[in-house]
């Protein structure tokens, strides 16, 4: 164990896409473009809805927490990929490792749990308008929010833990780009049985049951939509609701295929692939998603750029 913990405490080499080098130039490419897209996309949504006052209500606390996350989630994975990308040298220290796990799970985990709060929120302004102020006030939004940073920290203690404290036995070589558990339970020399039920346990409760309660919330507003007279109050409505129903899909579906597919039905490319999606590109689709679709975020934006922005909260 002693020489296990020795040779982890070497740190690891991340492989990534070393076995594709004439990609490694390209996907440095790509990997800054979306990590700058996301910096400036999330990071204006943060912005705008501190500073309108038309925003400051519980759907736009959620999507500037949203935004936080993916700001907070990127940052965490993309330095690190990118210095490991341009060069030779493709290594990560035990440290650095065992904190991109710990605070990528965090966030990640946090993400499905915000997601489905959202959804909640949906559902009490769209079936229940005439109590959603009294429902949804700031108290309970504040509460809701930290519940899901709070389920997000516990489940990356208690999962990135288990993996963290099986032995690797001078095997550091992580066939991946990142520090992800399923990579590094591939490393470890002992049976990884009990960190393996613990992923899958892990990854049912949070990509299949908060997906499975925003469908059960989606059918009860779809309900309330449809009993809607005006079309136009239909069409708003559906509006605001597809674009987190999007970001939803974009985010689980990414998310199944990454954790719960099992490792033979794939090769390890593609599943590096995935995960390049996943950890690169999926934050970026969410604010663009809630900027496009959105005119309330969009009258912001204008408002922002016209220097008229900040007056609002006098």
């Amino acid at each position: 164990m002693e020489r296990a913990n020795e040779s982890s405490l070497m740190g690891f080499v991340l492989l990534g896409f070393s076995d594709h080098p004439h990609l490694e130039a390209m996907l440095f490419l790509f990997v800054l473009f979306f990590y700058l897209l996301t910096f400036i996309g999330n990071f204006t949504i943060i912005l705008v809805s501190y500073l309108d006052a038309p925003l400051q209500t519980p759907m736009y606390f959620f999507l500037s927490n949203l935004s936080l996350l993916d700001l907070c989630f990127s940052t965490s994975l993309a330095p690190q990929t990118l210095v490991n990308m341009r060069g030779p040298e493709k290594t990560i220290t035990y440290g650095g490792c065992v904190v991109q796990l710990y605070i990528s799970l965090t966030l990640g985990s946090t993400e499905c749990i915000l997601l489905a709060v959202m959804a909640l929120d949906r559902y009490v302004a769209v079936c229940k308008p005439l109590h959603f102020v009294v429902i949804m006030n700031p108290r309970l939004c504040q509460q809701l929010a930290s519940v899901s940073w709070l389920s997000g920290l516990v489940n990356s203690l208690i999962h990135a833990t288990f993996t963290l404290q099986l032995p690797f036995c001078g095997n550091h070589k992580l066939n991946h780009f990142i520090c992800e558990v399923p990579a590094l339970l591939k490393l470890a020399c002992a049976d990884t049985t009990v960190s393996e039920l613990v992923l899958f346990t892990v990854s049912i409760l949070f990509l299949l049951l908060p997906p499975a309660l925003i469908l059960i919330s989606y059918g009860f507003i779809t309900q309330a939509v449809l009993r809607i007279k005006s079309a136009e109050a239909r069409r708003k409505a559906f509006s605001t609701c597809s674009s987190h129903l999007m970001v939803v899909v974009i985010y689980f579906g990414t998310g199944i295929c990454r954790y719960l597919k099992s490792s033979d039905t794939y090769s390890q490319d593609r599943g590096k692939f995935i995960s390049l999606f996943c950890t690169m590109v999926t934050p970026t689709l969410n604010p663009v998603i809630y900027t496009l679709r959105n005119k309330d975020v969009k009258e912001a934006l204008k408002r922002l750029l016209s220097g008229k922005l900040c007056s609002l909260r006098r």
